[in-house]
């Protein structure tokens, strides 16, 4: 079999890295930077909010999470509509007693659909976060680009709807992104991004059409890495997050304040065997003085002011 002759044509290869985004940087070595409050560790909760439509789109890759049997799906459907019932409340609470704000990735459907959902999360001082508009708004490269602009927009411009407020971040659907999908976010206002997970701190990513924030999502510490894919149970999940917690607050006191996200997916961790175990882990987290919890609106803006 003879090798594609398009595979050696990438257009963004070259000597270094394979792309002209931000320059290398050596995490330990650059300028330390602090949090609010001299917290060494701002831990970062994102929860993943999703509207999975009952007749998955393969065009161009099916998202994490979708209908698996033949249509209709109604076990795996309503499996993920428990997030959006019981599930979200249940985390919601969870951080309200340790009196922490996070960020909600939020499918725009999701807004249209469940306008109190959303509201509800306003209400106790939680960040909407763009999250396309539903599990098939999926990006990849090859996308049509007038039609990924569309997709964007229409994302942002319904959730601004519902919220009053435009949000100041985007999470793709598995992070996935195509050539065109930061510029197209600086084009559309976007302060922030999350899908490049190389990193533990915000940095600046440039594009043709200007400056974006990325502030790395880490996927291996998610509840659907470790509990749905690697099955493993809510305990591991806890100590690993503990264990992470532990190192970065030893680099912390050497290198600089560091931040550790939290990425949740109501339907996973949401569910009545899990919940007591994470509301232990956050309100062991919260009793430690030198861990915090935000929404990534103020990492982003504490971390800019230091630049």
């Amino acid at each position: 079999m003879s090798l594609d002759p398009s595979y050696l044509e990438y257009p963004k290869r070259h000597r270094g890295m394979d792309h002209d985004y931000y320059p290398y940087s050596k995490f330990f070595s650059r300028k330390p930077i602090t949090w609010p409050d001299a917290r060494k560790l701002m831990i970062w909760p994102v929860v993943s909010l999703e509207y999975f439509p009952m007749v998955p789109n393969d065009d161009p890759f099916r998202a994490p999470g979708h209908m698996q049997t033949a249509y209709p799906d109604y076990r795996h459907y309503t499996a993920r509509e428990y997030g959006t019932r019981i599930g979200i409340y249940r985390l919601l609470g969870a951080f309200e007693k340790v009196g922490a704000r996070v960020s909600v990735a939020t499918n725009s459907v999701i807004a249209e659909r469940y306008p109190q959902l959303i509201q509800d999360i306003l209400a106790g001082g939680h960040e909407i976060i763009a999250h396309s508009t539903d599990m098939n708004g999926t990006i990849a490269g090859g996308m049509d680009e007038a039609a990924e602009r569309a997709l964007i927009a229409g994302s942002l411009d319904s959730l601004e709807k519902v919220t009053g407020a435009r949000p100041r971040g985007w999470l793709s659907i598995a992070r996935s992104q195509s050539f065109n999908t930061a510029k197209l976010l600086v084009e559309a206002g976007v302060d922030y991004m999350c899908d490049w997970v190389n990193d533990e701190l915000p940095y600046a990513f440039q594009t043709e059409a200007g400056a974006i924030t990325n502030v790395p999502l880490n996927h291996e510490l998610s509840d659907r890495q470790i509990i749905n894919v690697q099955q493993q149970s809510v305990d591991s999940y806890a100590q690993q997050m503990t264990d992470a917690a532990d190192w970065l607050l030893s680099e912390a006191d050497r290198f600089g304040a560091r931040m550790l996200p939290m990425h949740l997916t109501p339907y996973i961790m949401g569910l009545p065997y899990r919940i007591a175990a994470f509301e232990k882990l956050i309100a062991a987290f919260a009793e430690r003085s030198e861990i915090g919890f935000a929404r990534g609106d103020a990492i982003v803006d504490s971390w800019s002011s230091q630049q």
